[in-house]
């Protein structure tokens, strides 16, 4: 019969094992970082470079024509009649924003029903929410149109941002953060103290999830700002003033006569620079949101 092995043989043995675990695990990290970060290098890089230069060679070295490329999408005629980009950045953030606010207080106020409420249909109502998280957007956009035409509310922001209301995913996570991390207590002193339900919910609930609706309102701004598809089913006359960015953005790249593709890439990274900034500033929260509401019942 084989003798099991130990690691512990006096020797350093045990120390080794642990190091060269701790390396394959920082090597696969890394190997991951890059993986992500490469793409949008490239993109930078690119965006600062000359169309020759870009069609010629793969470089990693960035260049110097990215004013050059932004000056081109801003004077010629094939870009300028549609590419107006503090225009687009505007119209973006009316949407990006009032999506994010509507999202994750309805949806805290959802969760918040479903947690501290006991009340017959509580499983079956959560259930239905998992339910119509499933359904992709695509399945309903026919009807959604319908609606729309009947209701006369084409070419409108309102059906892009009233919608949001209803996240259930969004939902979930708020369920399962308030279950992981909320004390119910809390509420019952309110009551006790003559707290109605709904000042309740507006004074004392929010600023304890406050992590979660941070987190949360960063991925719903951030979804709602690339949502091409459901913009550009709304928004059917094209009408520049009403363009978000990755409508522009989508014309950009789309126009196949004399194509630029500095200019292509410079209109990309113009629609990227809000979300990273806003990413990077409030990437604690992200962590630390995302941490709190992984936490199994």
């Amino acid at each position: 019969m084989s003798k099991r092995i130990t690691y512990d043989d006096g020797k350093g043995g045990y120390q080794t094992q642990v190091l060269i675990k701790s390396a394959a695990i920082y090597f696969a990290l890394i190997l991951l970082t890059l993986i992500c970060l490469v793409p949008l290098w490239i993109l930078v890089v690119n965006a600062t470079k000359a169309h020759a230069d870009i069609i010629s060679k793969v470089s990693l070295i960035p260049g110097t024509h990215l004013f050059k490329n932004i000056k081109t999408l801003r004077t010629n005629t094939l870009y300028s009649k549609f590419f107006n980009p503090l225009r687009g950045m505007l119209n973006s953030l009316i949407i990006a924003g009032g999506c994010s606010a509507l999202t994750v207080f309805f949806s805290g106020l959802t969760a918040y029903g479903l947690v501290v409420y006991d009340f017959k249909l509580k499983g079956p109502a959560f259930v239905f929410i998992l339910a119509v998280m499933m359904v992709p957007t695509q399945v309903t956009a026919v009807g959604f149109m319908n609606l729309l035409i009947q209701m006369n509310l084409l070419d409108s922001y309102i059906p892009l941002i009233v919608p949001s209301i209803a996240a259930p995913a969004i939902v979930f996570f708020m369920r399962q953060y308030m279950l992981s991390s909320f004390p119910l207590d809390i509420i019952e002193a309110a009551r006790i103290d003559g707290s109605n339900e709904f000042r309740t919910f507006l004074t004392i609930s929010i600023p304890m999830m406050k992590p979660a609706f941070a987190v949360q309102a960063i991925f719903a701004f951030i979804q709602k700002w690339n949502d091409y598809y459901t913009q550009s089913i709304v928004l059917v006359s094209g009408k520049k003033e009403q363009l978000t960015m990755p409508m522009m953005v989508q014309k950009v790249i789309s126009i196949d006569r004399s194509p630029d593709s500095g200019a292509n890439y410079a209109a990309i990274f113009l629609s990227i620079v809000p979300v990273v900034v806003i990413y990077i500033i409030l990437s604690k929260f992200i962590i630390g949101g995302v941490a709190a509401g992984g936490v199994k019942e």
